[in-house]
């Protein structure tokens, strides 16, 4: 082997004496921490905001289920075409003019993405209602608060030092 890295001879030892890097060594970080501004940032909740496109397009893909349920219904049945046309055009109108009902965020399944977003933030402004959050409020704003106080504190005192001294 070159380098004096490996084996000196790969006999005996049950390998090929072939040496690679250790993918699976994490590195120290030379600032193990995020700057501040950054992690301010980060620490926000955030809510993805669901796609109405999306939501639209779902919620007419299952009325047009229902349509073609009906439709597969009544051709077995033996009806004439223009009925089922005339049936199908009914229900499809009937449903569509229906609004959305509020769907049960448990009964969700994990690929409804932008239906789980639209839950979690119809619940979250339920819960912000609830309790008498305002809309505007920020998550920390109060510690900001408390050290725009003490910033402001430490600077009478210094302008009473400099007073004092003259």
């Amino acid at each position: 082997m070159t380098s004096n890295v490996g084996l000196s001879t790969p006999r005996g030892s049950g390998t090929s004496g072939y040496v690679q890097r250790n993918l699976s060594h994490l590195r120290a970080r030379n600032d193990p921490y995020p700057p501040k501004d950054f992690r301010d940032e980060t620490l926000k909740q955030r809510h993805r905001k669901p796609d109405e496109d999306i939501l639209e397009h779902d919620r007419k893909r299952e009325v047009e289920v229902k349509v073609f349920e009906l439709r597969d219904r009544l051709e077995d049945e033996g009806v004439s075409e223009s009925e089922i046309d005339l049936q199908t055009t009914a229900l499809r109108k009937k449903l569509l003019s229906v609004s959305s009902a509020k769907s049960n965020a448990k009964a969700l399944k994990p690929h409804q993405v932008h239906e789980l977003a639209k839950a979690k933030m119809e619940e979250s402004e339920k819960l912000r209602r609830a309790l008498g959050i305002s809309e505007d409020y920020e998550e920390g704003g109060h510690w900001k608060k408390q050290e725009e106080r003490a910033r402001e504190a430490g600077k009478e005192k210094g302008k009473e030092k400099e007073g004092s001294e003259k």
